[in-house]
């Protein structure tokens, strides 16, 4: 297992040290990885990809065992609750895709957690209950932010202060998160997951860097701010969280 602390902190450096690292990283196409040692097959991370085709950008991650195999346990109950994900960190700012510009890392993210559902307005399972399809994967948008309540150095999705009223998308699925719920979903196929989507119109893409992180996140016990922290990183794609990944 990769050390949260490490990856998050390199990533989480103030601003202006944070611009001077994506300038001066090497840009790559895609990002490769060599196996990790003691990281679970299903989020070993061999490469993460971003392709444009037309207006449209897909994600894929490939990884060293069966994409998507490995599912969070249940718990029973939201407090505690584990997401475990696929992420695309990016360095477009959050305003791309409808949140408050200049509020943190915006990512795409592949999620499963089997205790809630934070996609109310689909059906994903098809069985005629919108409110039960958190455990099967599925695609968000989120914006990361430094937060030591989560433990130093550590990251969580950025909460909403009761009271305030930032932008949020159309789809923002009315937790007190920044976070995204599209009905996009992933599509697996053997080792690789790929999250197809468009970006608004006037998005400079080919400008866009990415990394690949495999994570886990967990619900706050006492169901208030922070409300979900990253709790361990498992992969890094570029192994620095440098986003060294540009659009092929």
């Amino acid at each position: 297992m990769v050390s949260s602390r490490y990856h998050m902190e390199n990533l989480m450096r103030p601003h202006l040290p944070l611009a001077l690292l994506l300038i001066t990283s090497p840009a790559l196409a895609a990002i490769t990885a060599p196996e990790t040692p003691g990281t679970a097959p299903a989020f070993d991370i061999l490469s993460a990809g971003v392709s444009r085709a037309g207006d449209s950008l897909t994600f894929t991650m490939e990884l060293a065992g069966q994409a998507g195999a490995d599912l969070p346990a249940a718990t029973g109950a939201l407090a505690g609750a584990p997401v475990w994900s696929y992420v695309w960190p990016t360095s477009l700012d959050p305003a791309t895709v409808g949140f408050e510009g200049g509020t943190g890392i915006l990512a795409l993210a592949a999620t499963a957690h089997p205790d809630f559902d934070d996609t109310p307005l689909y059906d994903e399972d098809g069985d005629g209950d919108k409110a039960n399809d958190g455990a099967g994967w599925h695609s968000h948008w989120v914006v990361l932010t430094p937060n030591e309540e989560c433990g130093p150095g550590a990251l969580s999705v950025r909460d909403i202060p009761e009271g305030t009223t930032p932008d949020l998308p159309e789809t923002w699925p009315g937790l007190p998160l920044f976070i995204d719920s599209p009905d996009v979903r992933p599509v697996i196929e053997g080792k690789t997951i790929a999250v197809t989507l468009s970006l608004p119109q006037g998005t400079d893409s080919a400008a866009l860097k990415f990394d690949g992180v495999t994570s886990a996140l967990r619900v706050n016990q006492s169901v208030h701010a922070p409300l979900l922290c990253v709790t361990d990183v498992w992969d890094v794609g570029s192994g620095d969280l440098s986003l060294p990944g540009t659009v092929e």
